[in-house]
């Protein structure tokens, strides 16, 4: 450490000293420095995932209030903020060595202002073009790139002992932000905020199974931005950073290793289904079930399925600590393979009567999800020290991220050719299967070379 400290400058920013593997320390400055930290960056990452999910909480309204979009279309739309996570992300996994938590923070998390603005006007106008409203879905997704420098800038303040519970915690209830998103939007399109102040704008008339209401859909952004004002803002006055650099070229050793790659495949399985499924599901439940008489508002059930999967993320993170990230991520892939092969049996429905058990074969998965979210990011820290186990967590969770975008393109693709998401569920349980040999053999099994 004394080699890394005598390289980073002094001032407002960066801690003189950051030793949290030493008791006395840890004991004395580091417990209460390092729970704030988590405390401020969770609630920063609640809004960035709120941001990164408005538009899964949008599409589904759009054609209802006047816009002429397709469902492939709108797929695209839900598609496009994880195509730009995921790439945003891919940048963040750098930033926290270079530039410190506290700029990263504070900067990342005012940026989100540019597509909660720019969602707010278009949104009042279906005559807003299908290419601006594909530009700010993609802007969305600067509230998902958020994570890959955040987690990375939490695993340096905690000891390994305790990466576990705090990943867990910041993650988990961050997610929470997919399911805020999902369920408030519904409830505050309703009303006029300020007391119908012309500053938020006109009504638009909504179309819903025949009857005509009024809502503010603008309403879902203009909620969300003075909470990032504050939340930004408080990261620049409270946050500090763990005198721990390296330059760009320098994290570049992560890819060296094959665990950064196993990691990779077995995060892409929990986040990125998470994520994907998030995104997608209000879609799925529309395309499945929609056409059936009293259909289901897919509002009112897609924001269960981040909600349980967020829930026992924060759940999972003590119990891999307690029972270690391998077993837990073992149980966590073989019930996300089995809640997929039951989803698989009812995505072809004949009517609303399975509609029950396909929300809860979904929920059933979000869970596993959630379940392996926290043990793989308790493994990751067991096998590469402390700045390299924050850039492979910022890696994996680049390429998880793309789990939107991906599910988005293969949904769209599978309902456009088939009319089906079936053959998408059977991709799944084929890779849910691989993961679960994957980190049995290496990190899992009696006799494992790396145990974690």
């Amino acid at each position: 450490m004394s080699s890394v400290l005598s390289d980073v400058p002094r001032g407002g920013t960066w801690l003189s000293r950051w030793e949290p593997e030493n008791t006395a320390f840890w004991a004395t400055t580091g417990s209460r420095l390092a729970w704030r930290t988590l405390t401020i960056t969770t609630l920063n990452l609640v809004m960035a995932f709120m941001a990164w999910f408005l538009v899964s909480a949008l599409v589904v309204r759009l054609p209802q209030i006047g816009f002429k979009f397709t469902p492939t279309q709108l797929f695209w739309l839900a598609a496009m903020p994880g195509l730009a996570g995921g790439t945003l992300r891919l940048v963040h996994m750098f930033l926290t060595p270079m530039l410190g938590t506290r700029l990263v923070v504070t900067v990342s998390t005012l940026s989100l202002l540019v597509p909660l603005v720019g969602w707010f006007y278009a949104v009042q106008d279906p005559g807003t073009p299908y290419s601006v409203l594909l530009l700010l879905a993609f802007l969305a997704g600067l509230g998902g790139g958020n994570f890959s420098s955040f987690m990375p800038s939490t695993s340096l303040f905690f000891p390994k002992r305790l990466q576990g519970t705090a990943l867990a915690i910041q993650a988990g209830i961050g997610n929470f932000g997919v399911s805020v998103v999902q369920f408030v939007t519904p409830w505050i399109i309703g009303f006029a905020l300020l007391g119908g102040s012309a500053l938020l704008g006109d009504p638009q008339t909504m179309t819903k199974g025949g009857v005509q209401s009024q809502v503010y859909l603008q309403n879902a952004a203009a909620v969300m931005l003075p909470f990032v004002v504050v939340f930004g803002i408080s990261a620049w006055l409270l946050l500090k950073s763990v005198p721990i650099k390296a330059n760009f070229a320098q994290q570049f050793d992560i890819f060296r290793s094959r665990h950064t790659w196993s990691m990779t495949s077995l995060y892409i399985m929990t986040f990125g289904a998470f994520s994907g499924l998030s995104a997608t599901f209000p879609l799925l439940i529309k395309q499945i079930y929609g056409s059936f008489p009293g259909a289901p508002d897919p509002l009112a059930w897609a924001f269960w399925g981040p909600l349980v999967g967020s829930a026992a993320r924060v759940v999972a993170g003590p119990l891999s600590d307690r029972l270690g990230g391998a077993r837990v991520t073992h149980w966590a892939a073989l019930g996300m393979l089995g809640a997929t092969l039951w989803v698989t049996t009812l995505t072809q429905p004949t009517g609303l009567e399975s509609f029950p058990m396909f929300v809860a074969g979904m929920l059933v998965m979000f869970f596993f999800a959630g379940i392996g979210n926290a043990s793989t990011f308790k493994q990751m820290p067991m096998l590469f020290e402390p700045r390299q186990a924050g850039g492979v967590i910022g890696f994996t969770g680049a390429i998880a991220a793309y789990g939107p975008f991906l599910f988005g393109m293969l949904f769209a693709g599978s309902f456009a050719s088939l009319q089906s998401a079936t053959p998408v569920f059977y991709g799944l349980a084929a890779f849910f299967a691989f993961n679960v040999v994957l980190n049995w053999w290496m990190y899992a099994r009696r006799g494992a070379a790396n145990p974690c």
